[in-house]
């Protein structure tokens, strides 16, 4: 048994979510890039990359992992290139998406020979959290004026939009693409590809995939553009938990139960949106709020239910922890770090990755 804390990746849970994301692929003819942003883990992309185009990036040092390691299309973007990275950037990229008219002219010159795209802000978005939304108020992420982007239009040949943020729901999706259409229409029939960017929940259950197919044909077809999507949680949701061991117990007021990790060390996410983590199983008498050990006085994982007192030494299991925890975890109080493992079609688990003091050590200076 392997030492906790650690992530579990499933790789058949892993499966069934890339064979949705080739389902759409075959029946609307878009293409899927995996978002490095959330999920970077390269010990499955080689069943990753069997299902998808790519990947698609936020950072220079995204482009080169992408490029190293998934096979297939490199795209990169960043809000802000710097003089000395755009060089090594279109090095390791198929293509380049400005984030704004004035970085795409910044960089004409370098990235003339490059296929270069620019971001587009539609001023709509899908998010309930404006730290969130890309279309918040004064918001930096994209181009938004059609008569400055046609301007610009033939140093480019794509756009990019991506102003879904955990969208579940399919009527919303079509409706704000329907702005795009009627906003930006006259621009995006002359160009030859769009990004759709991610956040768009399809692989979730329940979803409606066959219409979501048919809508991305659509848009496609009138446009005469290659479809881009970029899944991340999309791509990864429900495959992967994050597993940890009760190190005592106390009661003040309510039940606790301290466990070997910490939520803003390795599910930070939890602490950014103040959303409960998910536990599984959640139903039984016993009820315990599940704590985090650094010295965080908010380090909770949530309010859970169990069907027997916790003790010291229990095992517990947090769902769905793929996305936006292995790439942003850190070593806050020195609290160990979460080895990442992988759980085979075969049901065997195997440690790809722990991680020493010697990591803490050589994360500072």
């Amino acid at each position: 048994m392997l030492q906790t804390p650690y992530y579990l990746i499933d790789r058949s849970k892993l499966k069934q979510n890339m064979e949705k994301i080739a389902y759409v692929r075959e029946h609307s003819g878009a293409k899927a890039l995996l978002a490095l942003k959330c999920f970077a883990t390269w010990s499955v992309f080689d069943l990753m990359s069997q299902y998808m185009d790519g990947t698609t990036s936020s950072s220079l040092n995204e482009v080169k992992l992408g490029k190293l390691k998934f096979p297939g299309e490199t795209h990169a973007y960043s809000v802000a290139y710097a003089d000395h990275e755009i060089e090594e950037v279109l090095a390791h990229s198929d293509k380049v998406i400005f984030n704004s008219i004035s970085q795409l002219e910044r960089f004409s010159d370098v990235s003339s020979d490059h296929v270069r795209g620019l971001r587009v802000n539609p001023r709509v978005s899908s998010s309930e959290f404006i730290i969130a939304d890309p279309a918040r108020p004064f918001s930096r992420l994209g181009e938004w004026d059609p008569k400055r982007i046609e301007s610009v239009i033939d140093k480019i040949s794509g756009f990019m939009f991506h102003n879904n943020c955990e969208n579940n729901d399919f009527e919303l999706f079509d409706q704000m693409l329907t702005r795009i259409e009627s906003e930006f229409g006259h621009l995006l029939h002359q160009v030859e590809w769009v990004s759709l960017g991610g956040g768009i929940h399809f692989t979730g259950e329940g979803y409606p995939i066959d219409d979501f197919c048919k809508r991305l044909k659509h848009f496609a077809d009138t446009f005469g553009v290659q479809v881009y999507l970029e899944p991340g949680e999309a791509a990864i949701t429900q495959t992967a938990t994050l597993e940890v061991t009760v190190l005592d117990t106390l009661f003040n007021g309510k039940h606790l139960a301290v466990v070997d990790s910490s939520i803003e060390a390795h599910m930070l996410d939890l602490l950014i949106y103040q959303q409960s983590a998910r536990m599984s199983p959640n139903e039984g008498p016993h009820s315990y709020m599940i704590c985090g050990k650094s010295c965080l006085a908010g380090d909770i994982f949530g309010e859970f239910n169990f069907d027997h007192e916790l003790k010291a030494g229990d095992r517990l299991s947090i769902q769905d922890v793929a996305g936006y925890t292995m790439v942003k975890k850190n070593w806050f109080n020195g609290v160990q770090m979460p080895a990442i493992a992988v759980r085979h079609e075969d049901g065997r688990v195997e440690l790809v990755r722990e991680f020493t003091f010697d990591d803490f050590v050589h994360s500072l200076s």
